[in-house]
């Protein structure tokens, strides 16, 4: 074979395995290499990559470099700036009323009814209503860990409770259902979350263990609280403007790969959560106590939760979550 032909041929070869076009998709997240969802996003870019033979291209930005989850669900919304990332639901509220019903305090019995419930997509109602006021699709579920109350002394009963100042999530759910326990709830920005309760602004926050462990909450409130009050749901978010630029193969590529990365993220937080929480512990950063009336909690919520649903017109959402075995 002459050189020439040589070349060509190996020419031909490499144009073969390049896609015609490639789309560049950019991702956020608040953590670094390290967290649960950090590790998710960077399997669905995987995952994504390899079906769609390289025509998606994925830049992941770490460490809140892009703003925080708040930013990133208005600009998925905007379909500028971040195509993807995973986002708490109540920061969907702004959007979609009924979204932070998904993370509800309370929602959830176990962690086998949680992933039940994500295994049989039961919150699809609420990722349709998402997709309809604000753009973009849930094609993931992540999240698992175990949220607990996070506070400057120990809290162990109603009493003690009872009128502490703390933060909470910015959906309204959050802020009637821990009014209801009676607690005295404001919405802060997470990353004023550390200075509230070093500066006495707030006495506590809540947070799953990974939260604490990476914002280092246990140095201004060493007293954890375990009122395991909501198992978290972390949808993967994708804008659905760009969602709509791509080839059908390549959408595809993008809801296939969101179901595996959700899984693996369910798998890595909810696996992770009391490991951490007892490493913690162990290390002398926290201390946990254990908190005595949590039925007096689930009391005091249910008619909040019931209530809560009948006004997004979701009751029909909460009873199929209920019902799932």
């Amino acid at each position: 074979m002459s050189l020439r032909k040589l070349v060509l041929g190996c020419a031909l070869a490499a144009f073969a395995v390049v896609p015609a076009h490639a789309v560049k998709l950019t991702g956020a997240v608040q953590f670094d290499d390290n967290h649960a969802f950090t590790k998710a996003l960077r399997k669905f870019a995987e995952e994504a990559s390899a079906c769609s033979g390289g025509s998606l291209e994925f830049d992941l930005h770490l460490n809140s470099e892009l703003g925080l989850e708040k930013d990133y669900f208005e600009n998925m919304s905007q379909g500028i700036a971040v195509d993807y990332a995973i986002v708490s639901p109540s920061h969907m509220s702004t959007f979609s009323q009924q979204a932070p019903l998904m993370d509800m305090p309370f929602l959830f019995r176990d962690l086998a009814h949680w992933n039940a419930v994500m295994e049989q997509d039961a919150l699809a109602p609420l990722a349709a209503d998402v997709l309809e006021k604000a753009n973009v699709r849930l094609i993931g579920y992540a999240g698992g860990g175990t949220r607990q109350l996070i506070v400057n002394r120990p809290i162990t009963n109603m009493k003690e409770l009872e009128g502490l100042p703390m933060r909470v999530m910015g959906a309204p759910i959050q802020t009637r259902i821990f009014e209801a326990i009676n607690a005295a709830p404001s919405v802060i920005a997470y990353s004023e979350v550390y200075n509230a309760i070093q500066t006495g602004v707030i006495d506590a926050a809540e947070n799953e263990a990974a939260g604490i462990e990476q914002m280092k909450f246990y140095e201004v409130g060493p007293h954890i609280a375990l009122t395991s009050h909501a198992i978290t749901v972390r949808p993967i978010g994708f804008a659905n403007a760009t969602f709509e630029r791509l080839s059908e193969a390549e959408q595809k590529c993008v809801l296939d790969a969101g179901k595996i990365a959700g899984k693996l993220g369910r798998d890595i937080e909810s696996g992770q959560d009391s490991e951490k929480l007892k490493a913690m512990e162990a290390a002398g950063l926290l201390t946990t106590h254990p908190f005595i009336e949590r039925d007096k909690l689930l009391e005091l919520a249910a008619p909040v939760k019931k209530a809560y649903a009948e006004e997004l017109g979701a009751t029909d959402v909460l009873m199929a979550i209920e019902a799932v075995k």
